[in-house]
């Protein structure tokens, strides 16, 4: 299964781009497919380095990062499965329009296509993810953090998050921790929730007038 939005990345970034274009690229990953055992290795390790007792994202990695090395690989797949997989409505909805609209195909999702056909974005052929999944928009702005370090490109950073994340990421981070049975990404909702906070703050301060 393929990404649903098709980009590609220039490699000019600062340091703290770069987390932040690794953070979009893992959330991406992780509500993309189940994780495999290397990425659950990978989370452990990070959250060694990541992970600690002062912070919001910090706690949140090394929540993570114990879930991970806690869960058998199955668990999580089976955990994916439940939460997102369904022939019906999901147990955990992962569309934007969902949560600003009450449906699917709504609003939202034409306005996003309008905002991604300006950047010169699209959705790839044979997806069958609508653009306003989670894992597409996460991509779409690791996309804008890699190949947008200057003012124009944190403006554009700024007013898609705004337009497409900052509206609903707090509702589906709430409805992973209050879903049934569910353990590892409940984990991953609350990694979704502070580092999207971050975010936000960061491009609020944009916003504030100069003192």
């Amino acid at each position: 299964m393929s990404a649903p939005i098709s980009i590609q990345s220039q490699p000019t970034w600062s340091e703290e781009d770069r987390a932040r274009a690794d953070h979009y690229a893992l959330l991406a990953r992780l509500f993309h497919a189940a994780p495999d055992a290397a990425l659950l290795d990978a989370l452990v390790q990070a959250g060694r380095s990541l992970g600690g007792t002062e912070g919001a994202l910090p706690q949140a990695w090394a929540a993570l990062a114990a879930v991970a090395s806690s869960l058998p690989l199955q668990d999580v797949r089976a955990e994916f499965d439940a939460l997102f997989v369904s022939v019906s409505k999901p147990v955990v909805m992962t569309n934007g329009s969902w949560y600003i609209t009450g449906f699917l195909q709504e609003e939202p999702l034409a306005d996003l296509r309008e905002d991604l056909a300006e950047l010169g974005l699209g959705r790839r052929q044979g997806v069958t993810e609508t653009e306003d999944h989670i894992a597409a928009l996460a991509e779409v702005m690791r996309h804008l953090v890699l190949t947008g370090p200057d003012e124009a490109g944190l403006a554009r950073q700024q007013r898609f998050f705004g337009r497409h994340i900052a509206p609903w990421y707090a509702d589906l981070a709430a409805a992973l921790a209050k879903a049934p049975g569910v353990d590892f990404y409940a984990r991953v909702g609350a990694l979704l929730l502070a580092f999207m906070d971050i975010e936000r703050e960061a491009f609020d301060m944009l916003e504030a007038p100069a003192e």
